[in-house]
């Protein structure tokens, strides 16, 4: 195993933006009256805000983890991830989050109740904690352990993860949803800049794109669209899996779309879920190439560990590393003093982003779509302190769980093949209940408990059974046309909802027409679809060149 040492400068940078942090926490925490603030930030956020806070969230460390060595290992296939995501914000800004701002809502799975009923609410929300806790703040406390680790050998994985999650959450239990969005704005900034040096300085270690091209030998590593045979991500997945897996991390899932509910009005949130589709597009060149770089300064080798082929990589010191090390390996191996350190404080910043914002989702969902069920006269004060107490509950989870995740092959794989077993039933509800009135609570309930038994299934085969099931995306996808079918079957009994109830949280063409007439006395740039037709046409050129 690789490991650096950090020079006095450079550690003194990241104490510096540790404190930083904290303090910022304590005082937004100052400021909070009630619920709303504490968990939406008193509605009243702007687009700039919004967007970076949206991507930090994101694009925390198990994603420069986890994205550079998809680059290094796949190929840039794994951008399709984030190409998608442009399509996915701009279809929640048009049909979904209108409705999510209109009805005034809590949190996303509120929206499944006043479709619905209760049980559907409480079923996404149950979905959602697991999820969150599982794939954001577990998988982000162990790839922020895997950096420290390289600094700090002498300690345990499970000891650095365990300082690390006590910081976040000291700042998060303190400050609320506020904190979380302000120090995303600022951690985004240094995301973009730190991640971008790298990738500069790899360029410049390396000689140039001709030596990467060169030690890969395989055009298809620079393609993003893979052939139908790729066994990582063939081109139909893409609008199959992929498209699933980002409808639901950006259009349902309340770790993402809580900062968009705390929009001060609709036009802000969409104009803020645009802008961090245009950030999205950079992921390409500041944390995909990266890994491809890798391949010439550190030559992949496959070795055999426990009767297995494993992909493995040649560090500076001559020793053998994980794929999920080549990121943080990097930043040692190429930064100089003082901007080491800026950049490790972009790392942790990226880090204490995803964590917060997973602390402070999985309280918003267990306080409002639980306890106040369960107390519907409790103050926004007794509530404000449940949020603290499960943020704290969480935190010790998942500091139990974060270690178990390096037995995966790739932190990717972990991070894609845990939401693609729980998503689907989810997605299914969602578009189901807001495109279309035929459908009702019958469905939705034989959706959730066939969804469920498909979803146990799956991981059974695949966990224990050790069943060679087809490409996890496709299989995914047809997961969700299974609930979908099942959805629209078992509505045709049970009774369906007044349609004056339904007109409320079901999209028609009506609400298309009427916006249409309201964006036409602002200017085109401030008017979202035209900026949504940009974003698409910039992506398309991307693609055509990749």
């Amino acid at each position: 195993m690789e490991t650096f040492n950090i020079s006095n400068l450079d550690f003194g940078i990241i104490i510096f933006y540790l404190i930083a942090i904290i303090l910022l926490g304590f005082y937004f925490g100052s400021k909070h009256e009630n619920a709303e603030d504490y968990f939406l930030a008193g509605r009243n956020l702007t687009w700039p805000i919004i967007g970076f806070s949206l991507f930090a969230s994101n694009m925390s460390s198990n994603s420069l983890v986890g994205l550079a060595g998809a680059g290094y290992k796949d190929g840039f296939s794994v951008f399709s991830y984030e190409w998608m995501a442009v399509l996915v914000l701009i279809i929640f800004a048009v049909f979904f989050l209108p409705f999510y701002l209109r009805n005034k809502i809590f949190t996303i799975p509120e929206y499944l109740e006043r479709r619905y009923s209760y049980a559907v609410r409480a079923y996404a929300s149950a979905i959602a904690i697991i999820l969150n806790i599982l794939v954001d703040i577990a998988a982000t406390l162990y790839a922020g352990g895997l950096v420290i680790n390289l600094i700090f050998p002498q300690f345990a994985l499970w000891q650095i993860i365990l300082v690390l999650a006590i910081i976040a959450g000291i700042y998060t239990i303190t400050g609320g949803l506020s904190s979380v969005m302000y120090t995303d704005a600022v951690q985004a900034v240094i995301l973009i800049l730190g991640s971008a040096l790298v990738s500069y300085m790899a360029y410049n270690a390396i000689g140039g794109w001709g030596a990467a091209v060169e030690e890969i030998a395989n055009p298809a590593h620079f393609n993003v669209m893979k052939p139908i045979d790729d066994e990582v991500m063939p081109w139909p997945s893409v609008f199959t899996g992929v498209l699933l897996l980002g409808f639901y991390f950006w259009g349902t899932n309340q770790y993402i779309t809580q900062r968009t509910l705390a929009s001060k009005n609709i036009r802000q949130g969409q104009w803020g879920a645009i802008f961090a589709g245009f950030l999205k597009l950079s992921i390409l060149f500041i944390m995909i190439f990266p890994g491809a770089f890798a391949r010439v300064l550190y030559p992949m080798k496959t070795v055999t560990e426990n009767g297995e082929e494993v992909v493995k990589a040649l560090g500076p010191s001559g020793s053998l590393m994980n794929i999920d090390q080549i990121f943080p390996t990097m930043l040692f191996d190429l930064l100089p003093t003082g901007i080491l350190g800026i950049v490790l404080a972009g790392m942790i910043a990226a880090m204490m982003s995803s964590l917060d914002s997973g602390l402070n989702s999985v309280s918003t969902l267990f306080t409002m779509d639980f306890v106040k069920k369960l107390k519907p006269n409790a103050d926004s004060k007794s509530l404000m302190k449940t949020g603290r107490i499960v943020t704290f509950v969480v935190m010790i989870i998942a500091i139990v769980w974060a270690p178990q995740i390096g037995t995966f092959d790739k932190l990717w794989d972990y991070l894609q093949n845990t939401l693609a077993w729980f998503c689907p039933p989810i997605v299914a509800l969602f578009v189901m209940g807001l495109f279309t009135k035929r459908v009702n609570n019958t469905g939705a309930l034989a959706s959730i408990v066939v969804g469920t038994i498909i979803m146990i299934v799956i991981i059974y085969l695949q966990m224990v059974a050790g069943a060679e099931l087809p490409n996890f995306l496709y299989v995914a996808f047809f997961h969700f046309l299974a609930c979908c079918l099942v959805i629209f079957g078992f509505s045709l009994m049970g009774t369906h909802k007044p349609d004056a109830e339904l007109a409320k949280v079901v999209w028609s063409s009506t609400d298309f027409k009427n916006e249409t007439v309201s964006l036409k006395d602002i200017p085109w740039y401030k008017n979202y679809r035209i900026q949504a037709l940009l974003l698409m046409a910039l992506t398309a050129v991307i693609l055509l060149v990749y």
